[in-house]
């Protein structure tokens, strides 16, 4: 991935742990701030989603997109945005790795490109945010499940 944000947490539990909840888009609206509805359009042979469809308050206002999902499973997950009248370009994924004593470092990609007009420094700004965000929600997701 070209620009965009990178970081990662540690979680209390294995990889296959960590991704069954980050795998699990339905459950989303439970632990991940500001999705207001997730909707799977498709799934894979395994019955993982292969597509789905958000909507999520990003503050400035609430936007809808749709993301297909490939997955190596218990390793990663990613996904890729269609082109939308709110999103020009989104792509992320998580990546799952036993670091031992129990623990799986999540490190999250994610890269955003707006289709409306906002400042650079704004979009960065947001997408650190969001991942920071995201990794916590999912960590205490996971342990609170474990």
């Amino acid at each position: 991935m070209a620009e965009g944000t990178v970081d990662s947490i540690e979680i209390k539990a294995t990889p296959a742990q960590v991704f069954a909840v980050a795998a699990d888009l339905a459950g989303y609206k439970e632990w991940a701030t500001g999705i207001k509805n997730v909707e799977v359009l498709e799934t894979d042979a395994k019955g993982r989603p292969a597509r789905a469809s958000f909507v999520v308050d990003v503050m400035i206002r609430e936007i809808s997109y749709s993301l297909t999902y490939t997955y190596d499973e218990p390793n990663s997950m990613s996904w890729v945005a269609e082109e939308s009248p709110d999103i020009k370009e989104l792509e992320g994924s998580y990546t799952f790795t036993d670091v031992g004593d129990g623990l799986t470092e999540v490190v999250y990609a994610l890269k955003v490109e707006p289709a409306f007009l906002i400042p650079g420094f704004l979009r960065r700004q947001a997408e650190k945010q969001l991942v920071g965000t995201a990794l916590r929600g999912l960590r205490k997701r996971v342990e609170s499940l474990s």
